[in-house]
């Protein structure tokens, strides 16, 4: 990472609650519930939240199962 945080921030590109239901192909509901319960990163803006789209790949990622 880069040694001016701010600069590290402008880079990162943050979803909507709806747009990460789209990806992951959940409800809203579901994302809330992630999000409340600490499994899925997210800032506060105003009455909406804004999850970082490198942490809905990483939660993706973690939480892949392969079956037999």
């Amino acid at each position: 990472m880069t040694n001016n945080p701010e600069r590290g921030f402008a880079e990162v590109r943050f979803l909507t609650v709806a747009e990460v239901a789209s990806v992951m192909r959940v409800s809203k509901m579901t994302v809330y519930r992630l999000v409340h319960g600490g499994a899925l990163p997210a800032v506060r803006v105003g009455r909406s939240f804004r999850v970082p789209e490198q942490a809905v790949h990483d939660y993706l990622r973690d939480s892949f199962v392969e079956t037999a």
